[in-house]
């Protein structure tokens, strides 16, 4: 019994551990800014910017491409880590 208390603490201290290291290694630095105006879409600012879809949708990870609004700030300009 203890050994399998053991186990299940060690498998579960990896899956947090691997969790909290792949948090921190998506975390985007942005390094300049775009406030949304009006007919700006998430396929438009990318464009206009000259970013591939990839690379806006990794700086901007938690964005909700349905509801943009006037003057929301999107990262178009930085780095993951």
């Amino acid at each position: 019994m203890l050994s399998f208390i053991l186990l299940a603490s060690i498998v579960e201290s990896r899956l947090v551990l691997g969790l909290s290291l792949r948090a921190a290694a998506s975390t985007p630095d942005c390094v300049s800014v775009h406030g949304v105006v009006s007919g700006d879409t998430c396929s438009a600012v990318p464009q206009q910017f000259n970013l591939s879809t990839d690379d806006f949708n990794a700086i901007n990870p938690i964005l909700d491409c349905d509801k943009l609004f006037l003057s929301q700030w999107l990262c178009v300009e930085g780095t993951t880590n």
